[in-house]
């Protein structure tokens, strides 16, 4: 590489001439030849160097040496080119460093090379072929084949080797792709060997002959078709198959190997049945056949009928039909053969003409057409024997054969082949078109059939269209003929190619007038005199054409126009100057619109006008009498219900207009007045067209016959009684359009007696049914048109209106409302409403009301059909509900217009109302249409309501607005737009501009199918909509909203849901807070009825908006609905929670929890705060909606921030819910208030969001709520909850300020609350960190004295509880708080008080000395022994004597622990020895805590025991139980301590004496114990015997307890050793 760079470096002044260099894509790469290195072969030798050296850039080396060799004409010596030549053999190997672009740059330059060592270059190539790998071989055969190409004539001596080496590969060929390439590369090399035979003449080396070079190819054609089945892959078959054709192309060139090809021949036919792709089995047979055309080789005559027949067995293919280039190939094969075997293929194709089936003679059409295309001289100069064959088959029923005729005559006459007649062409084309217009007309088709006939059609039109009428001959003969097929009118379906060809006809004649005028005169006339149709005739045929079928057909109508435009003087000599302006006219007219957009009536009206124009130009009444009597004649062959008979009748009223014979145009009118039958609708709508246009120039005529006719239907027949109702039906309609046609200077004098009156008695004389009706309305309609029509001026009054409204109207009532009557009678009533005389407000309003109920409840005739309902009889198109509506809105604009009419808007927008928000999209449809002509009316009339606001808008506009997402485009439209004029009207009172451009732009956006994007646009228009909402119609805009999300179709839904949400977001905050309570209960009446999720999130989010805005009476309104709490209650209060709003609302919510509260305590501060309607809200409704909102709190945060507020407001209403005072010695034991576990709930679920999850199982395994439900219990849990919160450290000085405020509280509840909960603050650290122990002491100190002796217990435990929270700082105050402590000792205080304060001296002790109590010391001292007997205060239960115990002993060992450290030892000595028995006697006490309790007591009064021997004994008896130790003891006094012995026993019998059944049985035990001992160590002055005794009267007169006390002494293990 860097010599390469190195180079390229001097490669900078000289340039070489780009050639056909390959980059790594294999495109064309130009390169630059070095400037320094002047010489040809120097340039090769260096880059060769840089091929040798370099390690990378191969590819890019080759690509400058290709460029270099193709840049240069100059030869390469040998050594050099050898040195080229085989460093790029080397690098076609696949070597592991060689990459594909290399090898194929390698390959490029072999290719440059060959142009001057091409010996060298192959003879390398040709032993690579049997040394290399596959990928090697496919680069060798790249070159190869590239050399063919380039080289193709050169290569031909190195044929036969290469030939021979390529078998050896086609024989290890192992893919199809390595098989496509050895195909390749042998199909261009025997390509090049066939070129070579062709023109060995040219070639500068020596010849070579045929059979030498065949011989190879032999050998491989052998070969290639016995591997042939090995072959598998479709691409390797088609690339064998070119291959074979070419080599089988070579053999022909020796006559040697002619049977050898031809048996290859049949080979190659039969892979028509092995390939998928039959062309290219196609593409090598058609060179075959050029190869053995070329060689002029004889084919035995069996193989080319056997290419003849494969070729037609191919085009006969039904299965899988050739493809149109398929198809094309088939036609060159099938050409070849003919110049080939001439004989053979037409007798062939003679012979499937008229044995074969179907297929075989479409096939044989097909063949001839392919001949036809030839331009052979050999091949046309059969074309006439071709013509005859086909001719064998014109008259062929099957419509496949037809066609192809008919494509063999388009092909012939576009050939202008010689010896074909033009006429009989013609004669056969319009025959075969009415051959398949009479099967057509038959209706008896199946639709493949009728396809078929109708391409048979256009077929016919097609080469119709193509004939050349150039030659002289042939116009002279086709100008008559085609011009016969002008009138027929089973020929119009051809008249676009006709004309084409009669006008090319005319304007050959025109070109050739002046230069044949001599020898040919009347060029244009045929040769004998033929019929020709009559002017009239062409007239009216072509008229009729134009205005039936304009654009059909390949437009009709401009054919038939442009051809009347070339027909003028055949016509009419003086109409050649008017149709040459009014024609083109009509042409651009008819050019300028399309078949959907044509206005029908428009286009006949042109051209009734030209038709009127034309006759008033002719000016003949001879000419007009023939032209009415010929459109009478095509009159009567016209087909039934077709639009041709009806624009007869117009051109026959046109003709009679203008007319100047009256006498024939009264008997025309008669003659078809009587001919009529009136049971046809069309003929009753003829004769209405034919009279009153003959009225437009002879309406006194017109009006006469009429007149009489009218008289004749009194005398007819009953038996014609049908016919007459129908004629009656007609003549008033005729009545009204000769109304509509009149003149006006003679209608105002003849409308009320001769038009009027005949209708009216008409119409009273005949069956008043459906048909007779409709045509009263119509009739009424025209000719309140007319009067308008005709400017009568203010004197000119209908007498007989007021007559005609009600009979209208009656008939509109007695119609069904899905007769089509009721909407024309609706358009009559808005056209006789502007007739004068004027109608009074009353009737105006009482008109519109009913044309309005008439209108909106119309069903369209596919729901009638759908329901099974019977459409109407009468004569009425399915659209016309349409004009009716607009006629009603005419309607609405005349009679407000005419006086402002408040009220009569009003009731129509609540009878609107129903209908807008049907289930029926029709009925929403039409309500809309009515709205949106309402609204309209109503908005001109708004200077009548100018400073008043709307008070149907909000309303209006909550119904309307949804409808813009409704499943009509046409429903979406009209509500955008009613939507508009609402804004308008609202605009008139407020400062907001109307935004009505900007309703019109989002109006058409409505067109979108998307639901998102219909839903995007409604919700832009909500936009606008909204802020033009009067204030104080909210609710009624969400009641119409929300009645719409009940909607059935859900896009509509959602339409509704996103007004509401965009009303709440934008106008909310100007809602009125009067209106906030019933939009909260529409909310929720509509969540109630609504069960689907989506859109119920919609109301769900309308009540958040709506709380964003006004939270407080959103709050309050959900808070007084009734307990218990509804599902969707619940729903509301959790979607709230789960909202922004969440936390807001939950503090709201616990600041009313407290005022709820504190309303409940007597306490009125929050209630003045809140209001008093707030303060009086229940507190369980608030309970609720924070135990919803709580629950479903995503944020622990928030929970911990409102806990101050929301646990002391729990914890109160807790309290309340207990009712009585929590003390036990009040409280019936069945008494339980289970109200209060609601509360607790909600308290559980609060901490559940502030706890981890170890304090709540904690709290759960100690069962904290359920003790804080139960009175008994409530301080207990109050005590667990606070040590809890305590330990989670989740007790804020807010928290602690709220509860403080109950300790003076007058509820003695609150009272027990708070001070159980500062009992067990005052446990913890903080008390000293906050500096809370001096108020907190004072408070306990206060509680102390509380009149409830619960409370009094939680101040002495929180008295006691000091001593762990604040040791240090106790001691300042350590007298006070003995001195309160020893106040619940006293005879008032209760046992539970008691007990306490005997515990809570225990703790304090600890951390105060005994000097810092005083002397009160010794009187706690005493005063706890006085609670180990049987107090005498009062009795107590069993249950209060063992706590009294209990807690006397544990006080009574801190007095021994505090005397040990102080100076009071001496006094607490002496103490100890008078409690001794007592300590010992109490080690049995029955109850196991006041035991465990005795036993701590003794160890700790041990070391103030005189005796030695008794302390060590206790000191060393920490391991035993209390009853073994009192065992152990009794033993060692009954050795050791007679006298200690003696007080024992003493007191043992005092306490047998006593009421106390605890010690009674201690004292029974113990008795029991020293009744075992030894006789000698007894004392001598008791009497054994007598002492037993006694023992056994008590054991016989004491309690169950006691006698179980007493066996139990008597059996303890040292009795049976005593």
């Amino acid at each position: 590489m860097g010599v390469l760079r190195a180079l390229r470096g001097f490669f900078t002044g000289v340039g070489a001439r780009s050639g056909p260099a390959r980059g790594e894509n294999g495109g064309s790469v130009v390169g630059a030849v070095p400037a320094a290195i002047t010489t040809f072969a120097a340039v090769v030798i260096s880059l060769l160097d840089q091929l040798e050296d370099a390690q990378g850039g191969r590819a890019e080396a080759y690509r400058q040496l290709e460029s270099v060799l193709w840049g240069d004409e100059s030869d390469l010596q040998s050594s050099v080119a050898g040195r080229a030549i085989a460093l790029a053999a080397q690098d076609l190997r696949v070597a592991q460093d060689t990459t594909a672009a290399v090898r194929m740059a390698a390959s490029d330059v072999l290719v440059a090379l060959a142009r001057w060592h091409l010996h060298d270059v192959v003879s390398v190539l040709q032993g690579h072929l049997q040394a290399l790998e596959e990928m090697s071989v496919e680069l060798v055969l790249h070159t190869l084949h590239n050399l063919a190409i380039r080289y193709a004539l050169q290569c031909v001596p190195f044929a036969g080797k290469t030939l021979a080496a390529l078998r050896g590969v086609l024989s290890t060929a192992g893919s199809s792709r390595m098989l496509c390439a050895v195909c390749g590369v042998v199909e261009q090399w025997c390509s090049g060997i066939s070129a070579y035979l062709r023109q060995r003449e040219k070639c500068d080396f020596p010849h070579l002959g045929a059979a030498q070079l065949c011989a190879p190819v032999y050998s491989l054609v052998c070969y290639a078709g016995r591997s042939w089945q090995s072959c598998k892959e479709e691409e390797g078959k088609q690339a064998m198959l070119r291959a074979m054709a070419v080599m089988m192309g070579v053999l022909l060139h020796a006559e040697e190997h002619h049977q050898h090809a031809w048996e290859q021949l049949l080979w190659l036919l039969h892979q028509y049945r092995e390939v998928q792709d039959p062309s290219g089995v196609t593409r090598s047979l058609s060179y075959f056949l050029w190869a053995v055309m070329d060689v002029q080789a004889q084919v035995p005559r069996a193989k080319i009928l056997a290419v003849i027949a494969a070729v037609h067995e191919q085009l006969c293919d039904e299965m899988e039909p050739p493809s149109p280039g398929h198809r094309a190939e088939l036609g060159h094969c099938m050409v070849l053969q003919a110049r080939i075997c001439p004989e053979e293929t037409i007798v062939f194709l003679y012979y499937k003409l008229r044995t074969g089936n179907k297929v075989d003679r479409v096939a044989a059409v097909e063949m001839l057409q392919a001949l036809v295309r030839c331009d052979a001289p050999d091949v046309r100069e059969k074309l006439p024997l071709f013509t005859k064959l086909v001719q064998s088959v014109c008259h062929d029923p099957a419509a496949q054969v037809r066609k192809a005729v008919l494509r063999f005559l388009g092909e012939l006459l576009h050939s202008s082949a010689p010896g074909c007649s033009a006429w009989d062409v013609v004669g056969h084309l319009f025959g075969e078109f009415s051959r398949a217009s009479g099967r057509l007309a038959t209706g008896k088709l199946s639709v493949v059939e009728v396809w078929e006939e109708r391409t048979v059609q256009r077929l016919c039109a097609h080469v119709l269209g193509s004939l050349d009428v150039s030659a002289g001959a042939v116009a002279k003969l086709l100008w008559p003929r085609l011009l016969q097929y002008v009138v027929p009118a089973e020929y119009t379906g051809m008249l676009v190619p006709l004309c084409r060809c009669l006008r090319a006809l005319a304007e050959r004649a025109e070109r050739r007038e002046g230069e044949e005028e001599k020898a040919a005169p009347e060029a244009l006339k045929p040769a004998e005199p033929a019929p020709l149709p009559a002017p009239q005739a062409l007239l009216a045929r072509l008229l009729v054409v134009a205005a039936v079928a304009p654009h059909t057909g390949g437009g009709h109508g401009a054919a038939a126009l442009q051809l009347l435009q070339v027909l003028c003087g055949t016509i009419h000599r003086a109409v050649g100057a008017s149709w040459a302006t009014e024609i083109p006219l009509l042409l651009q007219h008819l050019a300028g619109t399309t078949a959907g957009f044509l206005d029908r009536a428009e286009w006949d009206s042109l051209l009734l006008k030209f038709l009127r124009a034309s006759l008033e130009v002719i000016a003949s009444e001879a000419w007009t009498v023939e032209l009415s009597r010929e459109l009478s004649r095509q009159l009567g062959g016209s087909p039934r219900l077709s639009w041709e008979k009806r624009f007869l009748y117009k051109a026959l009223g046109t003709a009679l207009a203008a007319c100047g014979c009256l006498r024939h145009v009264r008997e025309q009118t008669l003659q078809h007045l009587e001919a009529t039958n009136f049971l046809e609708l069309w003929e009753a709508q003829g004769i209405v067209s034919v009279v009153s246009r003959c009225a437009e120039s002879h309406f006194q005529l017109a009006l006469s016959s009429v007149q009489q006719f009218t008289g004749t239907l009194k005398h007819r027949k009953q038996s014609h009684a049908l016919r007459n109702r129908a004629a009656r039906a007609t003549l008033m309609v005729i009545y009204g359009r000769m109304a509509l046609r009149a003149p006006r200077e003679q209608l105002l004098t003849h409308v009320e007696r001769d038009i009027v009156g005949n209708v009216l008695q008409l119409y009273r004389e005949g069956c008043q049914d459906a048909q007779l009706k409709l045509s009263l309305v119509q009739s009424v309609t025209e000719i309140s048109l007319a009067i308008q029509a005709a400017d009568a001026g203010p004197r000119f009054e209908l007498c007989c209106k007021r007559e005609l409204l009600q009979m209208l109207l009656e008939v509109m009532q007695e119609e069904p409302q899905e007769s089509p009557v009721q909407p024309r009678a609706l358009m009559a009533v808005e056209q006789l409403s502007k007739l004068k005389p004027r109608l009074s407000r009353e009737e105006k309003c009482s008109l519109l009301a009913q044309c309005c109920r008439g209108v909106v409840c119309l069903r369209h005739p596919e729901q009638m059909e759908a329901r099974g309902e019977a459409a109407a009889a009468a004569p009425v198109a399915p659209g016309v509900q349409a004009p009716s509506l607009r006629a009603l809105g005419q309607l609405m604009r005349t009679l407000l217009r005419e006086e402002p009419a408040p009220i009569c808007f009003e009731d129509v927008v609540q009878v609107l109302r129903h209908w807008l928000a049907s289930a029926e999209e029709c009925e929403r449809e039409r309500a809309l249409q009515v709205c949106v002509q309402l609204l309209g009316a109503h908005e001109e009339q708004r200077e009548h309501g100018r400073g008043r606001a709307c008070e149907q808008f909000g309303s209006l506009a909550g119904l309307l607005g949804p409808l813009t997402c409704d499943a009509s485009a046409a429903s979406r439209w009209r509500a955008a737009t009613c939507l508009g004029h609402l804004l308008q009207i609202g605009a008139e009172t407020t400062d907001v501009a109307p935004c009505t451009n900007e309703i019109g732009y989002l109006r058409e956006r409505l067109n979108a199918v998307a639901p998102d994007s219909l839903l995007a646009t409604s919700t832009n228009i909500a936009k606008l909509v909204c802020k033009h909402v009067p204030q104080g119609q909210a609710a009624d805009f969400m009641d119409t909203v929300m009645e719409s999300l009940q909607c059935t179709r859900p896009v509509r839904a959602w339409a509704a849901g996103r007004w509401a949400l965009t009303f709440l977001g934008d106008c909310g905050e100007q809602i009125f807070q009067e209106e906030v309570p019933e939009l909260v209960t529409i909310l929720c009446t509509c969540l109630q009825s609504t069960q689907q999720s989506t859109r119920r999130c919609f109301v769900l989010r309308a009540m958040f908006i709506l709380a964003r805005c006004h939270q407080e009476p959103v709050i309050d309104s959900l808070l007084q609905r009734c307990l218990p709490m509804d599902s969707n209650t619940v729903e509301v209060w959790r979607s709230l929670g789960r909202s922004a709003l969440g936390y807001p609302i939950l503090e709201r919510l616990t600041e009313k929890l407290r005022a709820a509260g504190d309303s409940s305590q007597g306490s009125e501060c929050c209630a003045r705060e809140l209001g008093s309607s707030q303060a009086a809200l229940e507190p369980h409704t608030i309970i609720r909606a924070l135990c919803e909102m709580v629950s479903v709190l995503q944020s622990e945060g928030l929970v911990q921030h409102l806990l101050p507020d929301l646990l002391p407001s729990l914890l109160g209403q807790v309290s309340e819910t207990l009712r009585e005072e929590m003390e036990p010695s009040l409280r019936e034991p069945e008494s339980s208030d289970t109200s209060g576990r609601l509360f607790v709930e909600v308290l559980e679920l609060v901490l559940s969001k502030c706890l981890e999850e170890r304090w709540l199982r904690l709290l759960r395994e100690q069962g904290a709520w359920a003790s804080l439900a139960e009175p008994q219990a409530h301080s207990a849990g109050v005590c667990l909850l606070a040590s809890v919160l305590l330990r989670a450290e989740l007790v804020p000085p807010r928290l602690l300020q709220n509860l403080s405020t109950w300790l003076d509280s007058c509820s003695a509840n609150l009272r027990l609350t708070a001070t159980a909960f500062f009992a067990e603050l005052m446990k913890d650290r903080l008390v000293e960190e906050r500096k809370l122990l001096k108020p907190l002491l004072e408070a306990f100190a206060a509680r102390a004295r509380d009149p409830v002796s619960a409370v009094q217990q939680m101040a002495m435990r929180g008295l006691g509880n000091a001593a762990s929270g604040a040791p240090v700082k106790l001691q300042r105050h350590g007298a006070a708080v003995v001195a309160v402590l020893r106040g619940g000792l006293e005879d008032g205080a209760s046992v539970e008080v008691a007990a306490e304060s005997l515990l809570a001296l225990a703790k304090v002790l600890g951390p105060l000395v005994a000097r810092a109590i005083g002397s009160a010391f010794e009187e706690v001292t005493r005063s706890s022994r006085a609670f180990w007997g049987a107090p005498a205060r009062r009795a107590f239960s069993l249950q209060e004597e063992e706590a009294l115990r209990c807690s006397a002993f544990t006080l009574y060992g801190a007095l021994a622990a505090s005397a040990s450290a102080s100076g009071r030892r001496s006094f607490f000595s002496r103490e100890v020895e008078a409690s001794f028995p007592s300590l010992v006697l109490h080690l049995g006490d029955p109850a196991p805590a006041v035991r465990d309790a005795c036993k701590m007591a003794l160890h700790r009064c041990a070391p103030f025991l005189a005796s030695e021997r008794v302390r060590r004994r206790v000191a060393a008896s920490t391991g035993l139980s209390a009853a073994e130790l009192q065992d152990e003891l009794c033993r060692h006094l009954a050795r050791d301590c007679p006298a200690l012995l003696e007080s024992l026993c003493h007191m043992a019998q005092s306490c047998c004496t006593g009421s106390c059944q605890a010690p009674q049985e201690a004292a029974v035990r113990i008795l029991g114990l020293l009744m075992n001992a030894a006789p000698d160590e007894r004392p001598q002055r008791q009497d054994p015997a007598s002492r037993w005794g006694a023992r056994q009267r008590q054991r016989c007169n004491r309690s169950p307890r006691a006698r179980r006390a007493a066996a139990v002494g008597t059996r303890q293990p040292g009795a049976a050793e005593l």
